[in-house]
């Protein structure tokens, strides 16, 4: 950690250079390059992300603005537009997803010391997607209707810190089942996901693999029941049962039988029914696993409120998905700060307030712990003083 310097310079002493280093050379991304390096270019568009700039003019203004301070950001001079945009452009974008998961290793690690949700010890993830509209005349690449543009931004999440465990960036009209096909998970994990992901023939594979998932059925699914497992006198259960699906297609894509739960909802005054092949786990827990599949569309909500995934500075795909593996990268690294902190910090106020103090000089770690208490830094220049002799 850099002992006086701004505070985005300590956030980017985060991120390990040596592995930085290996992935740019993994990728061949400075293959070409004339003067401005990756890592230059990260801490542009970090910046960006982090301090909530909405063009090229303001990443290099902004920048530029940091006068002395650039040097213990890593950089440098200011970049000028043209050559940031033309990174962007050019530079892999796969050099972000191979840091993303450097990071996410970093978070993993403080995540792992912080108490459990649940009691179980199955690991926890939720699949879900959003939709990021686009303008369809400029990305002309993205289109997803006839006059729109979208892409769609796939997500899973580590509910042991909410933290993004891996995404994938596709065309706006790519199913969710197809993706979730593609997933492998290790047994005993347990994946919460909504009515999107609906395949039979996926959870057959998933049961017979020791994957546990919990899901809402349709309102039209054929079945019989084949046990009626007893409920609490007391609570929101209504019904627990062991059922096999009789639909036409479904009956030979998923031969195992799953579960059914059906609670009462006291908030929203409506029944709610689950479907799932846990039958180890009460069913009180199996609805707070779906409810707390809530935790994407609040990591979602941020990262379009608090980071910049809904306007771009550039127009290509890889530029797009180069903004948008690099905030998610900053999301990983709010998490980080959020973890290590002992303050009660919500992500929204965090990210508001680091924005702030983006480039003053105080000590991190003392200002994420009493962030109204801890004075900024004021950098003395050197000085010669002479002495009557």
């Amino acid at each position: 950690m850099v002992a006086v310097a701004s505070c985005f310079a300590q956030i980017l002493s985060l991120i390990d250079r040596a592995g930085f280093a290996r992935a740019v050379r993994h990728h061949q991304a400075e293959r070409g390059a004339k003067g401005f390096s990756c890592w230059e270019q990260f801490v542009s568009m970090l910046f960006c992300q982090m301090g909530s700039a909405h063009s090229l003019r303001e990443i290099c203004g902004g920048l530029a603005t940091a006068l002395g301070k650039l040097v213990h950001l890593g950089v440098r001079r200011t970049p000028t537009r043209s050559t940031l945009a033309y990174a962007n452009a050019h530079r892999p974008w796969q050099l972000y997803e191979t840091l993303f998961y450097q990071v996410l290793t970093q978070c993993q690690a403080v995540a792992a010391l912080k108490r459990r949700r649940f009691r179980f010890k199955h690991p926890l993830r939720t699949l879900d997607t959003t939709i990021i509209e686009l303008c369809a005349t400029v990305f002309d690449w993205a289109r997803f209707v006839r006059t729109k543009g979208a892409i769609k931004l796939h997500l899973q999440l580590d509910h042991q810190g909410c933290l993004p465990c891996w995404a994938l960036v596709t065309e706006g009209d790519v199913n969710d089942v197809r993706v979730a096909q593609r997933l492998t998970f290790a047994p005993g994990t347990i994946v919460a996901m909504d009515r999107g992901y609906l395949d039979y023939a996926l959870y057959h594979r998933w049961t017979m693999a020791e994957v546990w998932f919990v899901t809402r059925p349709r309102t039209n699914m054929l079945y019989e029941v084949l046990d009626q497992r007893p409920v609490p006198t007391r609570g929101p259960v209504l019904a627990d049962e062991v059922i096999r699906l009789t639909g036409p297609h479904a009956a030979d894509r998923c031969t195992v039988p799953l579960r059914q739960v059906t609670i009462w909802d006291e908030t929203q005054q409506r029944t709610l029914t689950f479907l799932t092949n846990i039958m180890h786990l009460a069913a009180s827990t199996i609805a707070a696993i779906y409810k707390e599949r809530w935790q994407i569309e609040l990591l979602f909500k941020a990262l379009k409120q608090h980071l910049r995934i809904k306007t771009f500075v550039g127009t290509s795909e890889n530029a797009v998905q180069v903004q948008i593996w690099i905030a998610l990268i900053a999301m990983l690294l709010l998490k980080f700060l959020q973890l290590k902190s002992t303050w009660t910090w919500s992500l929204s106020n965090l990210a508001a307030l680091l924005r702030f103090n983006l480039l003053t000089y105080r000590d991190l770690w003392t200002w994420l712990n009493a962030p109204f208490g801890c004075p900024a830094i004021t950098p003395m220049p050197m000085q010669v003083t002479l002495f009557a002799t």
